[in-house]
């Protein structure tokens, strides 16, 4: 089994995700308290597809995080870069179009997509800001960027208490229902390495987004950040 290390390898990363694919939604499940499908909810919301639009899902992992994109008649694009939960995906969803592709390269044209869209994945990027060029590269102008991603909860006392589920809460539980529970504890790692709502929106500044901001969802714990391509 593998477990990544906080330089996040892609090889390392992608071959833990390749360990987890098989039980991943059910552990995200049981590991968010089911709070993950009202964030993916929101994600969709954020997003805003409407039909015809082109939308690129990356980290979509097994394509959990596509389909409400696609049953709004938007044309949705799953890539990620662990083949084996693209394998897993495309079992369960042999009509979309899996893709695999890295963040920081991807393999699309300039101005294609309408939307881009990334849940609980820029995380786990080696590059964060090669990969938010990417996705504004790949945008068409007037289009928008959407962006799911553990945070830091706004109030301390919670934050706190948070970050102690992290750490000893969160490996326990995984090892009762992942088919990797060590890829779990670097997830912990990396949520609490993350930068901060206002760092990651300066983040997406710099990389050429405009209109940058942010939405808090269960006290912080999870963050939508937006941003749009100029037209």
């Amino acid at each position: 089994m593998t477990r990544a290390s906080l330089n996040k390898q892609p090889h390392e990363v992608a071959s833990m995700f390749d360990d987890v694919a098989e039980r991943y939604d059910l552990t995200n499940d049981v590991l968010s308290l089911g709070q993950d499908r009202r964030w993916r909810k929101e994600v969709a919301k954020a997003v805003d597809a409407r039909p015809a639009q082109k939308v690129l899902d990356l980290a979509a992992g097994t394509a959990t995080s596509s389909l409400p994109f696609a049953r709004t008649g938007a044309y949705v694009v799953p890539c990620d870069f662990s083949l084996g939960m693209l394998q897993v995906g495309k079992r369960k969803h042999t009509w979309l179009p899996f893709t695999a592709g890295d963040a920081t390269r991807l393999p699309f044209k300039d101005d294609t997509f309408d939307a881009v869209s990334i849940s609980f994945g820029l995380r786990n990027v080696q590059d964060t800001d090669a990969a938010l060029r990417e996705m504004h590269r790949v945008t068409r102008p007037g289009g928008r960027v959407v962006i799911c991603e553990f945070s830091h909860p706004t109030w301390a006392p919670f934050r706190t208490v948070y970050t102690e589920y992290l750490m000893r809460a969160l490996p326990p539980v995984a090892r009762k229902v992942s088919s990797n529970p060590d890829a779990y504890v670097y997830l912990a790692e990396s949520i609490r390495a993350w930068p901060d709502q206002p760092a990651l929106a300066e983040k997406l500044r710099k990389a050429g987004w405009s209109k940058v901001a942010w939405r808090n969802l269960t006290g912080g714990v999870v963050t939508l950040h937006r941003g749009f391509k100029e037209a």
